[in-house]
């Protein structure tokens, strides 16, 4: 049962993306991806879900990533990510437990990634994922994220590429570019655009 308090930052967080103007990318020569920003109510207050890739995948083995994948034909935005969500953690929710939709972010390697915000119920069995897909599901403290990311330069590229440090490593973008604008939008309430933050060299295939 959700106590007032967390009812209270449900409303704000609903709010805050109900006045976030989403910008969408117009790419149709590219795959469509949804991913699920997922929050858990939790004693010390709602936490974040993440998975680690498994590390005999073949793109992207071993990083940080927000439960998501490429939808499938007449799926909608919203019907992919509680898809993708249920089927890489096991975390069950409904459209109502949708709040909204942050901007799309375009990858190097061929998709239109859609991020949609989720606050599911704590009433969830066992977090885990496919054994083949994801290592292991981790509920983050959204003080921990809620953190200014580093932007680092490289000679490919003349955009700024950006971290979120986690635990012994850090978030790169798509994800970390992602939470980082999950975080001031939803969170804080401000309008801010990642689109232009890259990636390392080695997540660009």
């Amino acid at each position: 049962m959700s106590t007032d308090a967390e009812a209270g930052r449900r409303a704000l967080v609903a709010a805050n993306l109900t006045r976030f103007r989403r910008v969408a990318a117009e790419r149709p020569d590219l795959k469509a991806a949804s991913v699920a920003v997922c929050l858990l109510p939790a004693p010390e207050g709602e936490v974040l879900l993440i998975t680690r890739r498994a590390p005999g995948l073949r793109a992207h083995a071993g990083q940080w990533a927000l439960p998501g994948g490429r939808r499938d034909p007449g799926e909608s935005i919203e019907a992919a990510a509680l898809r993708e969500l249920r089927e890489e953690t096991g975390v069950r929710a409904s459209d109502g437990d949708v709040l909204g939709i942050l901007d799309d972010y375009v990858t190097r390697s061929g998709y239109v990634i859609t991020p949609v915000v989720v606050w599911a119920s704590s009433d969830q069995d066992q977090l885990e994922g496919p054994a083949g897909e994801v290592t292991q599901v981790f509920q983050i403290p959204l003080a921990d994220i809620d953190v200014e990311p580093s932007f680092i330069q490289i000679p490919e590229t003349d955009a700024p590429v950006i971290r979120l440090p986690l635990f012994d490593r850090f978030v790169h973008a798509p994800t970390a570019a992602i939470i980082y604008q999950f975080c001031q939008v939803a969170l804080h309430g401000r309008e801010l655009r990642v689109s232009h933050f890259e990636a390392p060299v080695f997540l660009w295939r």
